[in-house]
């Protein structure tokens, strides 16, 4: 796992981790997501002053295995010098070595965050789910993390003062955000009472927007006048046969097909793309994570 350097701002690798996402829900399914509810709550990763690091952390270790349902897998933790915040040994099992960067021995309240990470990299090997290349492959570990209810740990670790700033991960702050919000909006939680960190909360804030931004795109009845308008003047121009038009940043695409023109765009929930005929006020089904969204096509 990636830590220090300069702290990347805003959404970069937002398709990135839409994808992820989408992915997740096409290996676990609607129901297998749903099993990981609650989110790990800030008790389960606590760490006292007066805990032993050795056993403090494999106490937090379990307590993440647990959470991300992985109860034969034993992860054996331990502390050196090393570059990277954190690092996992991926083998059969059922034994998982992870090393902990040495700063953790002084930065216990990191500890879970650095876990989470890591354990996440067991659970995504045992699935046999990965994305090519190993920043893409990051950051599907990252976004699994906080959809699956851990990665909150990571943005509360963001913090920077005048002198210094900490990010663990590789998502932007922003992008953790958006994929609590994204978490939140399909459980029904609320994570903003668990920051202690006022950087972390606030790229919650900035994130959670985002997220709400892509409920509010045509042809979701949720739409605002101007993507309205901008939506029903290209449909116009979609039906009078010139070249099907497509909304911002891919929100929607016109297609011709054997049945008149239809109108695709990405669920709001798992980002994959439905597609139905234009034809007034329709509710479609995700068939990936079965939410049903209100059309005005």
């Amino acid at each position: 796992m990636a830590n220090g350097g300069e702290v990347v701002r805003g959404f970069p690798h937002l398709d990135t981790v839409r994808s992820a996402v989408t992915a997740l829900y096409r290996r676990l399914s609607a129901d297998g997501v749903q099993r990981f509810a609650p989110s790990v709550l800030p008790g389960d990763v606590a760490f006292s002053p007066d805990d032993d690091l050795y056993l403090g952390t494999q106490r937090v270790a379990r307590a993440l295995v647990s959470h991300l349902r992985l109860p034969d897998a034993r992860m054996i933790v331990s502390f050196r010098e090393m570059e990277h915040a954190a690092s996992v040994e991926l083998t059969a099992g059922p034994e998982y070595f992870i090393e902990l960067n040495s700063r953790f021995r002084s930065h216990r309240r990191d500890i879970g965050a650095a876990l989470a990470h890591e354990i996440t990299h067991v659970l995504l090997h045992r699935l046999g789910l990965s994305f090519p290349g190993t920043r893409d492959n990051e950051i599907l570990t990252d976004t699994v993390t906080t959809y699956l209810g851990a990665g909150w740990l990571l943005l509360d670790a963001f913090r920077e003062d005048a002198l210094t700033s900490q990010k663990l991960g590789y998502l932007t702050p922003e992008e953790f955000g958006y994929v609590l919000a994204g978490r939140a909006m399909v459980f029904g939680e609320d994570p903003s009472t668990w920051f202690t960190s006022p950087q972390g909360y606030r790229a919650w804030t900035a994130g959670r927007a985002e997220a709400l931004r892509d409920a509010r795109h045509p042809p979701l009845t949720t739409a605002g006048r101007v993507g309205r308008l901008r939506y029903a003047r290209e449909r116009r121009h979609a039906l009078a046969g010139h070249p099907a038009g497509t909304g911002p940043e891919d929100a929607y695409a016109f297609e011709q097909g054997p049945g008149g023109l239809r109108v695709s765009f990405p669920c709001t929930i798992c980002h994959q793309r439905i597609r139905v005929p234009v034809s007034g006020r329709v509710r479609a089904r995700c068939g990936l994570c079965r939410t049903v969204l209100e059309c005005d096509t």
